[in-house]
């Protein structure tokens, strides 16, 4: 007991030493970054150490400087090989792979040196409206046009497929008459706010 009592208070003393160590991938405006970031931020539970991009200009890039978060930029042929890529997320010791609108395909180096410890977020109930080339408005346009009576988010760990990987969980949303992908789009980026942090919380608390 007495050692159980000095371990547990070691523990409490390092808490933040021992948080597991997070890192985005994203290719848009972050918001869904940022929304993650801000959420560990102040729940204290693990740290975003990272954002890294596929694209020089993609504003997730100003939103991590603004938080104090390092991003970095990779060209298409660094993802195409992953090497350098996973070498960062080595020298950050990196726990857990988060991607929040991240539009490239993830190199195997990297799937394989995160079995299990990385996922993504997609903006539809999968299989439904899922695939390369389907992201943002493009799958609110193809759900209205089909006259989907439902949409939603799709969180799922990621494989070799675009959006094959096993499904973790979803969240519904209705698709009203009318409705726009604007509007639709408004629907779903409140679940992605409300629920894709939750989860990853609850996936790397499990680590």
């Amino acid at each position: 007991m007495h050692y159980f009592a000095q371990f547990s208070r070691f523990c409490a003393q390092n808490k933040g030493v021992m948080k597991k160590k997070i890192a985005i991938l994203a290719s848009g405006s972050g918001t869904n970054a940022e929304n993650i970031i801000r959420y560990f931020r102040e729940k204290g539970s693990a740290d975003v150490r990272l954002v890294l991009t596929n694209r020089q200009n993609a504003f997730v890039l100003e939103r991590a400087k603004a938080l104090e978060v390092p991003g970095f930029y990779y060209s298409k042929s660094d993802w195409e090989s992953g090497r350098t890529i996973l070498s960062m997320l080595q020298e950050y010791h990196i726990d857990f792979v988060v991607l929040a609108g991240f539009l490239a395909r993830v190199p195997d180096d990297i799937l394989h040196a995160y079995p299990h410890k990385m996922i993504n977020i997609h903006p539809s109930l999968l299989p439904k409206f899922g695939g390369k080339g389907m992201y943002g408005d493009r799958v609110h346009e193809a759900v209205i046009a089909a006259g989907e009576k439902e949409s939603g988010i799709t969180i799922h760990y990621t494989n070799e497929n675009y959006d094959e990987g096993a499904v973790i969980c979803q969240k519904k949303c209705p698709v009203l008459p009318g409705d726009t992908p604007e509007e639709l789009a408004q629907r779903i980026h409140k679940l992605e706010y409300d629920s894709y942090p939750k989860i990853i919380e609850e996936l790397v608390q499990s680590l």
